[in-house]
């Protein structure tokens, strides 16, 4: 007999591998240097391939306040509110789906956080400030409740690792809610945000100096079912 799913195991999961998540991602800092060998080298690689977008990106949100401030605010909150609400929904309107795409979204974060551990990686926004890339989530600090350690808020940077730029887990997560809801929601002008939610989110994590493009691509991101016709 198939067992039922209830709220509260399901709920209790997801916030015991998110909990996982982030000590292991506390524990994952590594070393420093090679962090920042790791992000130069990303730097090198794109610069060779004329693909490093993160700089035109950064320098265009940190000339103009209308850009880059906007951009802090989707970096620093839509990562932690749509997502749940994408899974919630999933639950509320699509049960017979739901334990697919949880557990697609809870192997990419294990192997987001491998990624983490395996490739310890500078964002631009701490290489030296020689090769020109500006932390807007710093800069516009005042505009919000976070400081100038990634999008922590004041006073708690010392619990987030600043070296997990590799890969971008905002991108990932982001790439998740896309499918789910181009796959699932009624109506069109939500399907076509849902497309838009992960290409907005990939120029914000440029932009404001967090990631690398090569840290966007999803190669982190795979639905288990992906042939599965949409419904």
């Amino acid at each position: 007999m198939r067992l039922r799913q209830r709220w509260w195991t399901e709920l209790l999961l997801v916030v015991v591998v998110y909990m996982a998540y982030s000590a292991g991602r506390l524990l994952a800092r590594g070393d420093v240097a090679m962090a920042v060998d790791n992000g130069l080298a990303l730097l090198d690689i794109e610069k060779t391939l004329h693909i490093n977008f993160e700089d035109p990106l950064n320098r265009l949100f940190t000339a103009h306040a209308v850009l880059g401030v906007p951009a802090d605010f989707i970096y620093a909150s839509l990562h932690y509110v749509v997502t749940p609400v994408v899974l919630v929904w999933v639950w509320l309107r699509h049960r017979v789906h739901y334990r697919r795409y949880r557990t697609w979204l809870l192997l990419s974060t294990v192997v987001a956080l491998a990624g983490f551990i395996l490739m310890p990686t500078c964002p631009p926004r701490l290489l030296d400030p020689a090769y020109g890339f500006v932390d807007t989530m710093a800069q516009y600090s005042s505009y919000g409740w976070w400081g100038g350690e990634a999008s922590a808020p004041r006073g708690l940077g010392g619990l987030t690792n600043q070296y997990a730029a590799m890969p971008s887990l905002h991108v990932g997560w982001a790439l998740w809610c896309a499918v789910v809801l181009w796959r699932h929601a009624p109506h069109t002008p939500v399907r076509l945000l849902g497309v838009a939610y992960p290409l907005v989110t990939t120029i914000v994590v440029m932009g404001t100096a967090n990631h690398y493009f090569l840290a966007t691509t999803p190669h982190h991101l795979h639905d288990p079912a992906h042939h599965a016709p949409p419904t």
